[in-house]
This record gives C-alpha cells, sequence and structure tokens, in this order.
C-alpha cells in the first residue's frame, strides 16, 4: 500500500525509530498477496480461521491512521501536505492502471470496472469504492479509504479539531454498527457520484494547493468524503468500520504522546467488532463473528507487538519489503492475472509444480517493485519534496502557529496509506 513519506531518512536515528512501521507494512502487503496467490496456486494452504488480507489491510489502516495526521501537523501546511500525498500516491498507481490496459490486449479488464467516462473520474480521484465501481487492479479499493482518510483530515486540521481523534474514532464504530442494520446497499447509485466528486475534487486540490478558497475547499471536500462513505461505499458499514480503524491509530499515537487515553480505542474496537455482526451485508465467510473477531484480534497483536519492539533492531528484509510494499500491493494482482492466462491452472498441477512457480511468482513481483520503488517513487517523491518545500501562499496558508500545532519539522516518515 501506500509509500513512505521519506524516501532519504535525516538521520540513523529516526530510520532506527520508525523501522517498525515499514516493517508493519511489509508485513501487511505479504499477507495481502498471499491472500491473492493461494486461492490460485495452492489453495489447499488458505487459511479459513481468519481472512488474511483484510488482516493486512487492517494493518495498514492503522499503520496510516497512526502517522497521517501526525505528518500533516508536523509539516502545519496544508498545500505541502497534499503535494506530498499527490507525488507518492499517484505515479504508481498511473502507471500500473497504464499497465493493465495495455494488458487488455491479452488479459480482458476486470468486468467490476465500468467502461465509461464514470470509471475515469473515479480513477482520477482515487475514490473508486466510495463511488460503488471497481478499481482497474483489484487492489485498488482501500485507496479510497486512504484517500477519504486525508481528506477528513485535512478538514479536522483546517478546523482544529484534529487532536481529537478518539472521539472521532468512537463516532465513526457507533456510524458503524448503525449502517450495518439500517442499510442494505448504498443510497447514492449510478454514475453521478462519480461525476460530481471527480469535479469536486479537482477544484478542491487547486484550491488546496494554490492557496485561494482553501478552507473553503477543506471544508467542502471533507463533507464530500463523509457522503460518499456512508452513502456511496459498496458496504457502508464497512466504510465506516475502516474510518474507526484509522481514527484508532491516530489515538494510539495520541496516547503514545501522552495526549490522551486508550479508553476511546477500546470503545472502538469493541464497536468496529460488532458492526458486521447484524448487518444485512454479512454473508461473506469473513465477516462471520469468530472469523472478523480474529482477524481484528490478529491485526491488533501485530500492530501492538511492533510498537513494543519499536526500539529494537527488525530484520531488514522486513523493513526493505515495507519500504516497496506501495509497488507490491498495486502490482502483484494483476501480474497475477497474466500469469493465470500464460500458463493456466496451475491449482490442478503437481504441488512440486505449485511450490515452484509461487516462490517464482513472489521473486518477481518483489524485483519488479524494487525497480518501481527505486526508479519511479524515489524520483517522484524527491520532486514532490521539492515542490512542498516552497512557501504556500493565498488564504489560510495554516501555518503550524495559526493551526494550533507546535512549529516541528516535518515528519521523517509518512503514509499516504495506507
Amino acid at each position: 500500500m501506500p509509500p513512505t513519506d521519506a524516501d532519504v531518512r535525516p538521520s540513523a536515528a529516526p530510520a532506527a525509530r520508525l523501522a517498525w512501521l515499514d516493517a508493519l507494512r511489509g508485513l501487511a502487503a505479504v499477507a495481502v498477496l498471499l491472500e491473492h496467490l493461494l486461492p490460485w496456486f495452492m489453495p489447499q494452504l488458505r487459511p479459513y480461521w481468519f481472512n488474511l488480507g483484510m488482516y493486512g489491510v487492517l494493518v495498514f489502516f492503522l499503520v496510516s491512521g497512526y502517522i497521517i495526521p501526525v505528518s500533516l501537523e508536523g509539516r502545519g501546511d496544508v498545500r505541502a501536505f497534499w503535494i506530498s500525498r499527490l507525488f507518492r500516491l499517484y505515479p504508481v498507481y498511473l502507471l500500473v492502471a497504464a499497465a493493465v490496459l495495455i494488458m487488455a490486449f491479452w488479459v480482458p479488464v476486470r468486468e467490476q470496472v465500468p467502461r465509461g467516462l464514470s470509471s475515469v473520474s473515479a480513477h482520477l480521484t482515487m475514490l473508486l469504492d466510495v463511488v460503488h465501481l471497481g478499481g482497474l487492479a483489484d487492489t485498488m479499493w482501500t485507496l479510497s479509504y486512504e484517500m477519504v482518510f486525508y481528506l477528513l483530515v485535512t478538514a479536522l486540521f483546517v478546523r482544529g479539531l484534529h487532536r481529537r481523534s478518539g472521539t472521532f474514532a468512537v463516532a465513526a464504530g457507533a456510524v458503524a454498527v448503525a449502517a450495518g442494520l439500517a442499510l442494505t446497499a448504498p443510497p447514492l447509485a449510478g454514475p453521478w457520484p462519480a461525476y460530481v466528486s471527480g469535479a469536486l475534487f479537482l477544484v478542491g486540490m487547486i484550491c488546496l494547493i494554490s492557496g485561494r478558497f482553501r478552507t473553503v475547499a477543506a471544508y467542502v471536500l471533507g463533507g464530500m468524503a463523509v457522503v460518499l462513505l456512508l452513502l456511496g461505499s459498496f458496504v457502508p458499514w464497512l466504510g465506516a468500520a475502516i474510518l474507526a480503524v484509522m481514527f484508532t491509530g491516530t489515538a494510539i499515537r495520541r496516547w503514545e504522546q501522552g495526549a490522551g487515553g486508550l479508553r476511546p480505542v477500546a470503545a472502538a474496537t469493541v464497536l468496529v467488532a460488532l458492526a458486521p455482526v447484524w448487518s444485512d451485508q454479512a454473508g461473506w465467510w469473513w465477516v462471520q463473528p469468530g472469523v472478523w473477531f480474529t482477524t481484528m484480534a490478529l491485526a491488533g497483536a501485530t500492530f501492538a507487538g511492533a510498537m513494543a519492539l519499536r526500539h529494537r533492531r527488525l530484520p531488514r528484509s522486513l523493513v526493505g519489503l515495507g519500504l516497496i510494499s506501495y509497488s507490491l500491493y498495486l502490482l502483484h494482482h494483476p501480474l497475477l492475472r497474466l500469469v493465470h492466462v500464460a500458463v493456466g491452472d496451475v491449482r490442478a498441477m503437481q504441488p512440486v509444480v505449485q511450490v515452484s512457480l509461487s516462490a517464482g511468482f513472489v521473486a518477481v513481483v518483489i524485483g519488479l517493485s524494487w525497480l518501481t520503488y527505486r526508479y519511479v517513487e524515489l524520483p517522484m517523491q524527491r520532486l514532490g519534496r521539492r515542490l512542498a518545500q516552497r512557501p504556500s501562499t493565498g488564504d489560510s496558508a495554516l501555518s503550524a502557529s495559526s493551526a494550533g500545532v507546535s512549529a516541528v519539522s516535518p515528519s521523517s516518515f509518512s503514509l499516504p496509506t495506507g
């Protein structure tokens, strides 16, 4: 999922201090990769007592929640924050989208992707899942919730409400439970949510970056994000639950900083656990109470364990996987579909062939992910950093002092997601 904010760490100390977040992202990326690989290559090894993919996604969202609001506060500048986000999110994302379209000569584009301008709009904003449209790559759906979180956090920052993370985590959890009880389908249907959100997003980004009407733009985009999350998502309760998870990550960071307690974390966790229990959309195997509770517990325990080890040296291989995790996350599923077309049904082959193909596929994906990280992500991150360092202008430049945060240097690590 989303890349780190610093391709070059400013010092060894911050790198060591934040390596645990990279390690978490590496572990999460591998979990999502296995969730998609095993059913096609070695279905006999796929676990069903918890969901590997959702486990990885929940870890990603906790990490994003933990670091993103602090990254914005550390910068104290909405313009710099969004330039950084755009230059981290879009280069590899657009590269993968283009690759999928080129591959369409051999591998048909997923049937969940509409053939029309609404799909173009939804892909350009990354708001795919919250305008109920499928992405060119299966994994793109999570980026919708990352984007919603960034837009909402920006609005809260502008309003000066960004430190109430625990309250928002509990509120989002309560909304998730209510949405599970009340909504059986997204009320906003048809292509028009994609068109409207696309127009608002484009104009809003211009305002956030240029400085003109920045405060109004932040409010409008934040409000739009909440409306789409609750009324346009494929599964409204899941969208609210994801938001609760991300704000829970932020609340944990507040607790670590001595700015809050753990009661909201516990309350939000219970609410997210209960969200699908009575939902009309709880037919999937992975949201059955036993599986859902176990998946949540494993994700929480993984985050807590890594946090407890944050001052210790972690395996370099795992930290390295975290650095390339965004590329790994976006690349692997289109490549899986390509391999399936090229070699046929691996499930019918001998176990030794299944293992060999699986190992070879993982090695190729990691190699390609390193290349895209090295030659696409890093150069664009550096360019984004240079552009973000230019002074912010316009109404509501929102310096650290005016937003009620201390004037500190920008965070050396942040996640777009995530």
